[in-house]
């Protein structure tokens, strides 16, 4: 029996892909020490997305159309700050579910409460993809948000249509 290569890479690829290193998770090496590190704790969700509950919060989960008020503060895995909102008085305001934000924050909002706070570690193919938006956030940057919802407002449901007589 000789040496088969083709056959040995192919018995190396499909170990790699049971122990999942092949899994998609949208961060780098780099990155995974880092949430490693700071965050052992995180929980994972299908997409990639990690988060630490901070503080439990109230009530139902906004669903989508519903409108949800948050204070937030973004920062880059150096921990350098990009963006916040954390004047109470002025918060951040979007519908969740109309392309308004980012879909890691669509995914991680959705599974917030009013009260809640959380730290959102968002790969960048739920951040702002491989482009980035210059010249603010580089090209696929992972990004690292503490969120906390202060209010769901649900989507008004229109009356129904008048029926004609």
């Amino acid at each position: 029996m000789g040496f088969r290569p083709k056959g040995l890479l192919v018995a190396a690829l499909a170990a790699t892909v049971a122990t999942g290193l092949l899994a998609r998770s949208g961060f780098s090496w780099e990155e995974l020490n880092v949430i490693d590190q700071r965050w052992p704790q995180a929980q994972k969700t299908t997409t990639g997305l990690r988060y630490v509950v901070q503080q439990e919060g109230h009530g139902d989960r906004p669903k989508p159309g519903d409108s949800v008020s948050v204070l937030y503060r973004g920062l880059f895995f150096d921990g350098s700050s990009f963006d916040e909102s954390l004047d109470r008085t002025h918060p951040f305001t979007f519908r969740l579910g109309r392309g308004q934000i980012i879909e890691g924050w669509e995914e991680g909002i959705s599974l917030m409460r009013v009260g809640e706070k959380r730290i959102l570690i968002v790969p960048y193919d739920l951040a702002y993809g491989s482009r980035g938006q210059p010249p603010r956030i580089p090209r696929q940057t992972s990004l690292v948000f503490e969120v906390e919802v202060l209010a769901i407002e649900p989507n008004p449901v229109p009356p129904p249509a008048a029926t004609a007589r």
